[in-house]
C-alpha cells in the first residue's frame, strides 16, 4: 500500500510538472532572461533564496526531472562559484539519495527476485567494490546522473554508501558545470559549455577513474607487501606447486609463451585423476560394465553365462591403463615442451620465493615473479570412532590395496553417496561385492533432481547394491576378525559386518605444508582467491582442487589458464575466471551429465523456467542398442529458447552433453539444435528430438489454424 501510494505521488508530481508547463523555466533561454530578476530578489533575500533554491535543486533531482545542468548553471550565475558548489554539492547528493531510497524501497525486491541471477555478478561486485565503481560513474558526466540513482537503489549498496561517494564523487563535474555558470552572459547554447578548456576539464574526469583505480590498486599491494623484500631479479617467471591438471596446464601455457617455468611434484605427475581418479576409476567401470552384459547376454539375444575372470586381472588392466595413459603427463614429456620439472616438496617462504627439498635431500631456493598454488585435494576421511581399528581405504588407496586380491571383498561397505562412491559401489556389485552404500542424506546424489536420483537408486538396487539413505554411521567395532559398522536411522541402530570399507564422503583441499600459514594467506575449505584467482599476494594464484569451487579436472584445467595467462601478463590484461557454463558427469549406469541449472538449483535461487523432456526410449538408436532407458531434460527461459540448463541420463550422457555446453557457452538456443543435422541412427539426435519437443510446445497455434483453412480453401 505505501509502495503504491509513494508511486502515485511521484506519477502526479512529474504529470503536474509538465502540465503546468515548468520545465519551460530549466532552459537556458529562460535563465538568461531571468537572470537579472534573481539577481535583485537574491539582493533582497539571500538565504530565502538560497533555501528555496536548495529545495527545488533536491525535489528535481529526487523525481529525475529534466533541468539539473540548467539548475546547475543557475547556481553559477546567481551565488558565484564557492557558493553554488556548495549549495549543489549538497543538494543533489541529498536528492540523488532519495531517489536512490525511493527505487530500492518501490522496485529492489521485484527486481531482484525477477532477475536475481543476472544482478548476482553485479550484486558481488557492489558488495567488494561498490564504492569505486560508483565513484568512477560520478566521475564520468556521460552516465546520466538520475539513472545511476534509479540502478543503484536496486543495489545492495548501503545507503551511507551511496551519499558520501556521491558527495565526493560529484564534486568535481558539480565544480565545472557550476563555473560555467558563472559565465552565463557569455553561453549561447548549452553546446557553448563545452569550451576547450572545459572539454579538457572532463577528459580528465574521465581519465581520473583509471588514475584512482591504479592508485587504489598500488596503495593495496604496498600494504600487503609491506613486510617483504622484493628480489631486484628473478630465476624463474613462474613456479607451479602441483603436477596435477591445473598444475600441468599451468605449466604448459607458460612454456607455452616461452617463459621460464618451474613444476615442482611431490608424488607422481598427473595428480589424483591420473593415478587414483578418473581414469583408473573408468577403467574399472568398463569391466564391470561388460560383466554384467555378460550376466544379461539373453537381452541381445546371446547366451546369458555368469562371467569368470581373476579380479587381480581386472586390478592389473586398470594399472596398465593409468601406465599407459602416464606418458601424456609424464616428466619427460613436459621437459621436452619446455618446463623445468622438480621431484620435491616445495614450500613459499615469502610472496617471491619457493624453497624445494628435492627428492635427493638437497634443498633448491628459486624466485619467481609469480606462483600457482596446484596442489589439488585428498580423500576425506571423517572422525568416525573405531574407524582406524577396523580398517579402511579411499578413492586413492584402494587400487593399491585391491591390487593383490584375487577376488574382490565378499561384503564390502561404501561410505557416501555422492558421484565416487556411486560408481564405486555399482562397480564392485557388478564384479561380484555384496555392497551396502550408507548415505546420510536423505537420498543418493543429492545435487540431482529428486527424478534423477531415484533413477540412480533403482539402477544401484538392480545391481544388488543395498542403499542405505538417512542412515548415519555412528561408529565402527571390531570383535575378533569380524569387522562392524554401525549405522542409526530414525532413531534405531543397525550393525552392518564387512570385510572392506571404502570412504568416499568428498575430498578436501591440500592447504598444509606449504607455507600458506606463514605468509598469512586466508584459507576457508580452498584457498581464498578472487575471481582473477589472485590470493592475497596478487603474484601468487591458486587453480583447481584446492582454489574450488569445483572438483573436476575439467575446471582445473580451466582455471589454470586463468592463473597462468594472469600470472604472466596480468600487468597489461587480467582475465575474470568464467564459470557460467561447468559440465559433469557421473559414470554409473546409467551416466548422468548435466550444464547449468536443474529445477530443484532453479527453485533454490527463484528463477523462473520452464522444462522440455524427451524420453530416449523412443529413440531409435538406443532401442537397437539395449539401452532405451533416460531421458534428456532441458530447462529454459519461459516462452523462449534460450538454454538454463541441462540434465542427460542414459548411455553416453557425458558425451551427449557436449552439444549442449557449446550452445550455452556461445548463446545458441534450441532453435539452433533444431536446425542441425543429427547423423541417424545416433544417440546424438535425442538432442534434437529434445528440441524439437519444445518447439512442438511452442508451436502457434493461431497460424496453424490459419494454414487448416488456407489449405482447405486450397482443396476446394
Amino acid at each position: 500500500m505505501k509502495r503504491s501510494a509513494i508511486v502515485i505521488a511521484f506519477i502526479l508530481m512529474v504529470t503536474a510538472f509538465f502540465a503546468l508547463d515548468l520545465d519551460r523555466y530549466l532552459t537556458l533561454e529562460s535563465l538568461k532572461q531571468s537572470q537579472h530578476d534573481f539577481a535583485a530578489i537574491k539582493m533582497e533575500s539571500p538565504w530565502l533564496v538560497a533555501g528555496v533554491f536548495f529545495v527545488v535543486y533536491v525535489i528535481a533531482t529526487a523525481l529525475s526531472l529534466p533541468g539539473a545542468i540548467i539548475l546547475t548553471l543557475a547556481a553559477g550565475a546567481l551565488f558565484g562559484l564557492f557558493e553554488g558548489t556548495l549549495l549543489v554539492s549538497f543538494a543533489s547528493s541529498l536528492g540523488a539519495t532519495l531517489a536512490f531510497l525511493a527505487s530500492r524501497f518501490v522496485l529492489r525486491d521485484a527486481v531482484q527476485s525477477r532477475f536475481g541471477d543476472k544482478l548476482t555478478a553485479i550484486n558481488d561486485g557492489i558488495a567488494k567494490e561498490g564504492a569505486l565503481y560508483l565513484f568512477t560513474l560520478r566521475l564520468v558526466p556521460i552516465f546520466p546522473f538520475f539513472l545511476i540513482n534509479l540502478l543503484m537503489g536496486l543495489t545492495p549498496m548501503q545507503t551511507r554508501t551511496f551519499y558520501w561517494v556521491s558527495q565526493v564523487g560529484m564534486f568535481a563535474g558539480t565544480l565545472v558545470f557550476v563555473n560555467a555558470g558563472t559565465q552565463l552572459a557569455q553561453l549561447q547554447s548549452l553546446s557553448g559549455i563545452l569550451s576547450p578548456a572545459l572539454l579538457f576539464s572532463f577528459v580528465l574526469l574521465g581519465v581520473f577513474p583509471m588514475i584512482a583505480k591504479k592508485i587504489t590498486s598500488w596503495l593495496k599491494r604496498r600494504r600487503v607487501y609491506a613486510k617483504w623484500q622484493r628480489p631486484t631479479k628473478f630465476d624463474r617467471n613462474l613456479i607451479v606447486i602441483g603436477g596435477g591438471a591445473a598444475g600441468l596446464v599451468s605449466a604448459y601455457i607458460a612454456a607455452a609463451v616461452k617463459a621460464k617455468v618451474t613444476l615442482v611434484e611431490t608424488h607422481k605427475m598427473g595428480g589424483d585423476c591420473l593415478n587414483y581418479g578418473c581414469v583408473p576409476s573408468k577403467a574399472l567401470i568398463k569391466s564391470a560394465k561388460l560383466a554384467n552384459q555378460m550376466r544379461h547376454g539373453d537381452h541381445y539375444g546371446l547366451s546369458s553365462t555368469q562371467p569368470e575372470f581373476s579380479f587381480r586381472k581386472v586390478m592389473a588392466r586398470v594399472h596398465k591403463v593409468i601406465s599407459e595413459v602416464a606418458p601424456h603427463d609424464s616428466a619427460e614429456r613436459y621437459t621436452s615442451l619446455g618446463v623445468e620439472v622438480l621431484q620435491g616438496y616445495a614450500r613459499i617462504t615469502d610472496p617471491w620465493t619457493v624453497e624445494i627439498k628435492l627428492q635427493d635431500g638437497s634443498t633448491q631456493r628459486l624466485t619467481t615473479r609469480s606462483i600457482v598454488i596446484a596442489t589439488g585435494a585428498r580423500p576425506f576421511v571423517p572422525p568416525l570412532p573405531g574407524l582406524e581399528d577396523v580398517g579402511y581405504v579411499t578413492s586413492d588407496t584402494l587400487w593399491s590395496t585391491f591390487a593383490e586380491l584375487d577376488e574382490p571383498p565378499k561384503r564390502l561397505v561404501v561410505l557416501g553417496g555422492g558421484p565416487i562412491g556411486c560408481e564405486l559401489a555399482q562397480s564392485f556389485a557388478r564384479l561380484g561385492s555384496n555392497v551396502t552404500q550408507i548415505e546420510m542424506a536423505p537420498r543418493i546424489m543429492i545435487r540431482e533432481d529428486l527424478e534423477v536420483s531415484e533413477l540412480a537408486r533403482a539402477s544401484l538396487t538392480a545391481d544388488g547394491v543395498e542403499v542405505l539413505t538417512d542412515h548415519k554411521a555412528v561408529r565402527c567395532e571390531k570383535d575378533g576378525a569380524h569387522k562392524f559398522i554401525v549405522v542409526e536411522h530414525e532413531g534405531e541402530s543397525r550393525r552392518i559386518e564387512f570385510d572392506a570399507l571404502i570412504c568416499a564422503v568428498g575430498r578436501s583441499a591440500r592447504l598444509k605444508g606449504f607455507g600458506l600459514e606463514e605468509l598469512g594467506i586466508p584459507v576457508q575449505r580452498t584457498v581464498t582467491t578472487n575471481e582473477y584467482l589472485e590470493t592475497l599476494y596478487p603474484n601468487i594464484f591458486a587453480a583447481g582442487d584446492v582454489a574450488g569451487p569445483y572438483q573436476f579436472t575439467h575446471t582445473a584445467a580451466h582455471q589454470a589458464w586463468y592463473a597462468a595467462v594472469n600470472a604472466l601478463f596480468g600487468d597489461f590484461k587480467r582475465f575474470k575466471v568464467d564459470y557460467s557454463v561447468i559440465p559433469w558427469a557421473t559414470f554409473i549406469e546409467p551416466e548422468v551429465a548435466r550444464v547449468g541449472l536443474n529445477e530443484q538449483d532453479a527453485r533454490e535461487q527463484g528463477i523462473a523456467y520452464e522444462v522440455t523432456k524427451y524420453g530416449i526410449d523412443d529413440l531409435d538408436r538406443a532401442i537397437a542398442d539395449g539401452t532405451a532407458h533416460g531421458f534428456v531434460k532441458v530447462l529454459t527461459v519461459p516462452g523462449k529458447d534460450k538454454i538454463l540448463g541441462v540434465t542427460i541420463v542414459g548411455e553416453h550422457a557425458g558425451d551427449l552433453l557436449a552439444e549442449f555446453v557449446l550452445a550455452m557457452k556461445h548463446g545458441l538456443g534450441l532453435n539452433k539444435i533444431l536446425g542441425t543435422i543429427h547423423t541417424y541412427p545416433t544417440l546424438a539426435e535425442a538432442n534434437k528430438y529434445a528440441a524439437g519437443e519444445w518447439k512442438r510446445a511452442h508451436a502457434p497455434q493461431g497460424v496453424l489454424r490459419w494454414l487448416e483453412k488456407f489449405h482447405a480453401w486450397k482443396r476446394g
